[in-house]
């Protein structure tokens, strides 16, 4: 009886969760990271870059409706929108499901992601990359901001952890050029901040950084199966401080107008994920 094969993740030491692997879809060492992807027994498909779980088949849809739909159905008026990464298509997906987008500009540093998961994970992009809406950019996210020239209404910064090459995208820099160069009056910016049971110096430093930037600087939170440790957060960050106070039914009239159906987001969810656990809050100093 041959052993199953299983792929570990290498996020964090002394504690791992583990997929059993039924077949090796795909392995390459690009020119910035370790790509792999798996399929699993449970999760579907599984794609790792350098050892840590990005994306799975199964439990994609909270991640990515939840970083889309609050900045966007939260923003009054969102006509164009800034993806930096977000390489798998989710983002893309979700943010062009709002038809009063006119137009997304995405950033992702590693064309060879995008061609992988559009043959692997279909699903993910669902044809979002055809879209005429959309625009496709492959550069460095941090120096593209640091050029930038147009003004968009929200920004989603969909990176890897602060390791590797997405390091960056967690500076103070970064987030200065984002507001300054890119981030149009009264718009919302958005970024993966990891999990804070885990990774508390992380939303420490983050919150410390957009603080200095923004009015309202603070997180929201999701659960999500295969970011394991508790609650992911997400940054949220703009000068309009009402934004993040507006209620369930305010939300609501957009969502009802939007002509779309979301298997996690509501408008219920939307408020309820600004509340914050002591824990978090404690790290927000």
């Amino acid at each position: 009886m041959s052993e199953k094969k299983v792929v570990s993740e290498t996020l964090y030491d002394g504690y791992a969760q583990s997929f059993t692997v039924t077949k090796q879809l795909f392995e390459v060492k690009t020119e910035h990271q370790y790509l792999e992807i798996v399929e699993t027994p449970f999760m579907g498909r599984v794609m790792l870059l350098d050892g840590v779980v990005q994306t799975t088949e199964k439990d994609e849809f909270i991640y990515h409706e939840m970083m889309v739909h609050v900045p966007l159905f939260a923003h009054p008026n969102p006509k164009r929108v800034l993806i930096i990464g977000g390489g798998d298509g989710g983002i893309l997906r979700e943010v062009l499901r709002h038809q009063n987008v006119e137009h997304v500009t995405q950033v992702e540093i590693d064309g060879s992601v995008i061609d992988m998961c559009k043959e692997y994970f279909p699903n993910h992009s669902q044809g979002a990359y055809d879209n005429p809406r959309a625009n496709i950019v492959i550069a460095d996210g941090k120096e593209f901001v640091a050029s930038c020239q147009d003004k968009f209404d929200v920004i989603i910064a969909d990176s890897t952890d602060p390791i590797g090459p997405g390091e960056v995208l967690f500076t103070s820099d970064f987030y200065a050029d984002e507001k300054n160069n890119c981030l149009a009056e009264g718009g919302i910016m958005v970024a993966q901040n990891g999990v804070p049971f885990m990774q508390g110096d992380e939303l420490t430093n983050t919150y410390q950084r957009l603080g200095k930037l923004y009015k309202d600087a603070s997180f929201y939170v999701m659960p999500v199966p295969t970011y394991i440790g508790g609650f992911m957060s997400l940054a949220w960050a703009t000068d309009d401080e009402s934004l993040r106070q507006q209620t369930a039914e305010q939300i609501q009239a957009r969502v009802a107008g939007a002509g779309f159906e979301t298997r996690y987001y509501n408008a219920d969810v939307h408020v309820a994920s600004f509340a914050l656990p002591n824990y978090i809050r404690n790290l927000m100093k």
